[in-house]
C-alpha cells in the first residue's frame, strides 16, 4: 500500500472542500470493506483519503409523507432491525442473504451501490475491462462468473452491488452532492449506472468530486417486493444471479410491475420485457416461469457460463413467487441455490 493522506471530515461540505482539493486521486471511504483490499493490491492508490464515517447528516433513516431517506453511511444492520427491513421486504431479503456479520456491520448501503467489481482479471490488476494486449481475458480465459447480458462491448465483468436490483425496482434516487458545496440533486438509480468502453470511464455517472449522500425511496403503500439470490455458498459468497421485483397487485393481478436482475451484466438489468409480460396476470407458478424465461430471452452467455442463463431465469420465477407469497423456502426463509 502507498502513501497516502487521510481526512475525517464531520459536514457534507467539508467533505467536498477536502475531495476537491484533488478530484481525481482522491478515494472515498465509507465503510472500507472493499477500498482497503483495493488498496493493498495497489488497484487504488490515492493521494487521500477521506474518510466520510463521522458525517452523521449521512447516516440514519427518516422518513416522510413524500419518501424514506437512507443515509447513505447506514450499516446493513442498521437497515434490518428499522421497519424498513418490514415495508421494503426486498430490501430484507438481500440482508438476510449476507450472513457474514462483520459485513451487516460495517458494510454500508451506499458503499454497496459503489462496489467495484468482484471480477477475478480486475483484481489481479488487469482493469476494468480486463485487456491484456489488446486481447478481452474474459472472452479468451475463465470467465464462468462474467457477464450474460450487456456484454456485447469490452465489459464483461457484472455489477457487485447487491441492493441496487432492489432499489431501482422500487424506483429509488438516490441524492447525489459535489462537486461544489452548494451542489445537491437527485438521480434515478436506473439512470446511475453505466457500462464503460475504455477503462478510463467509471461505473456510475458520479463526476469527479461528487459522492453519494442518500437513497430515497417512495413510501411502500400496498406495493409487494421480493429478492432473490442464487449463492453457491453463504457468508461472504457473492450471487451468481439476483432478482428484484416490485409489483402492484389488484384482486391479485398485476397491475404495474418492475424487475430487476443483479450479477449478470455489467450494470443492474432493467428486465422490462418481463415485467410487461406480467401485466394483467395473476402471478402463479406457470407465469412467474414465463416472465423468467422473457427475462433471459437475450442472453449472450460466453464460453464458460451459459449456466447461468438458468439461474437468471430462476432468480425471476422465485422472487416474482416470493413477492406473491407463493414461495416456500427453507429452513426459515433462506437464500436458496436453484
Amino acid at each position: 500500500m502507498r502513501p497516502f493522506e487521510y481526512a475525517a471530515p464531520q459536514t457534507e461540505q467539508e467533505a467536498l472542500e477536502l475531495i476537491g482539493e484533488y478530484r481525481s486521486e482522491t478515494a472515498v471511504l465509507a465503510g472500507g470493506t472493499d477500498l482497503i483490499g483495493l488498496m493493498q493490491r495497489e488497484l487504488v492508490s490515492p493521494r487521500r483519503v477521506v474518510n466520510l464515517k463521522g458525517i452523521e447528516s449521512m447516516r440514519g433513516i427518516t422518513t416522510d409523507a413524500a419518501s424514506i431517506v437512507i443515509g447513505a453511511l447506514t450499516t446493513l444492520e442498521e437497515v434490518a432491525a428499522s421497519s424498513l427491513a418490514r415495508d421494503y421486504p426486498s430490501l430484507a431479503n438481500v440482508i438476510d442473504g449476507i450472513r457474514a456479520v462483520q459485513m451487516q456491520q460495517s458494510g454500508t448501503i451506499g458503499g454497496d451501490l459503489c462496489l467495484m467489481p468482484n471480477c477475478w482479471y480486475y483484481r489481479n490488476g488487469y482493469g476494468l475491462l480486463a485487456m491484456d494486449n489488446s486481447r478481452s481475458l474474459p472472452e479468451a480465459g475463465d470467465n464462468r462468473y462474467h457477464a450474460i447480458l450487456g456484454n456485447q462491448g469490452p465489459a464483461k465483468f457484472v455489477s457487485a452491488s447487491r441492493f441496487a436490483p432492489s432499489l431501482i425496482a422500487w424506483d429509488g434516487h438516490v441524492r447525489v452532492i459535489g462537486p461544489d458545496p452548494e451542489q445537491a440533486h437527485l438521480i434515478p438509480l436506473e439512470s446511475f449506472y453505466q457500462t464503460p468502453r475504455t477503462d478510463r470511464q467509471g461505473l456510475t455517472v458520479l463526476e469527479p468530486g461528487q459522492i453519494v449522500s442518500h437513497i430515497v425511496l417512495p413510501p411502500a403503500g400496498v406495493v409487494h417486493s421480493a429478492a432473490y439470490e442464487v449463492l453457491e455458498l453463504e457468508g461472504l459468497d457473492w450471487p451468481l444471479a439476483a432478482a428484484a421485483t416490485s409489483m402492484s397487485l389488484e384482486n391479485g393481478i398485476v397491475r404495474e410491475a418492475r424487475i430487476v436482475m443483479g450479477h449478470v451484466a455489467p450494470v443492474p438489468w432493467m428486465a422490462r420485457n418481463a415485467a410487461q409480460a406480467i401485466i394483467g396476470h395473476a402471478i402463479n407458478e406457470r407465469t412467474a416461469d414465463m416472465a423468467g424465461a422473457v427475462a433471459v430471452e437475450d442472453a449472450t452467455p460466453l464460453s464458460g457460463n451459459e449456466y447461468k442463463v438458468q439461474l437468471a431465469k430462476t432468480a425471476v420465477k422465485r422472487a416474482l413467487l416470493r413477492a406473491a407469497n407463493q414461495l416456500n423456502l427453507e429452513p426459515s426463509g433462506a437464500v436458496e441455490t436453484a
